[in-house]
């Protein structure tokens, strides 16, 4: 995945708030010994993260796709008083080295992992949610969107990450993957039932609000 970077956005980072000890070592572990490193939401997208947590307070967020947790110990970084993170994925390994950071953390018993398909998890989790974070397998994004929106309360937040896919959605012939992104793009846009935006952050992300 290619990052938008300019010599702006990096002077942006550069006067961002650092990240927490333990996601700095999150993050160096995962570049050290993971060829699909990319898949971290990294230093910038996940200050976003917090201050997006931050900003709404959110008394329940769902991840759908936790790779090695970083962006949900982002998201757990702004929880209300009581608040927890309930992450999906389905892969065991990159699931333990994830609990094995949280744990390093005050938000440890504030944040749920869970093993599973999402989309035979999804209709047994319980809403309503104030955030959701849609991180995962891009073929399937729509259905997540479906399978979460009336879990989500009125005034809640969509975010989905990897929108832009390196710039592949201005494609004239999009490979599936990046086919199925720019559907999404699209389907947000035509929802009367949220105000969106789409920013053009490291891979993009669309972020919408429920009316």
């Amino acid at each position: 995945m290619d990052e938008i970077k300019t010599p702006l956005t990096e002077y942006a980072e550069r006067f961002t708030s650092d990240e927490s000890d333990v996601l700095r070592e999150l993050r160096e572990h995962c570049y050290a010994h993971y060829q699909d490193s990319a898949m971290l939401s990294g230093f910038y997208q996940g200050r976003l993260l917090s201050m997006i947590s931050h900003m709404i307070r959110p008394h329940k967020v769902l991840e759908i796709g936790t790779y090695l947790g970083y962006s949900t110990i982002c998201l757990a970084e702004g929880l209300a008083p009581g608040g927890e993170v309930v992450s999906l994925d389905v892969n065991e390994e990159t699931n333990a080295v994830a609990q094995s950071f949280i744990d390093r953390t005050v938000f440890r018993d504030r944040i749920q992992l869970r093993i599973g398909e999402a989309a035979f998890v999804l209709p047994h989790v319980a809403g309503p949610y104030d955030l959701v974070f849609i991180d995962a397998d891009k073929s399937n994004y729509a259905n997540y969107y479906h399978l979460v929106f009336d879990k989500v309360r009125p005034g809640g937040f969509i975010v989905a990450d990897n929108v832009l896919w390196s710039g592949r959605v201005l494609d004239e012939e999009k490979d599936e993957d990046t086919q199925a992104l720019h559907d999404y793009n699209q389907m947000v846009l035509a929802d009367d039932r949220v105000e969106n935006i789409l920013l053009p952050i490291r891979d993009g992300l669309m972020v919408a609000r429920k009316r």
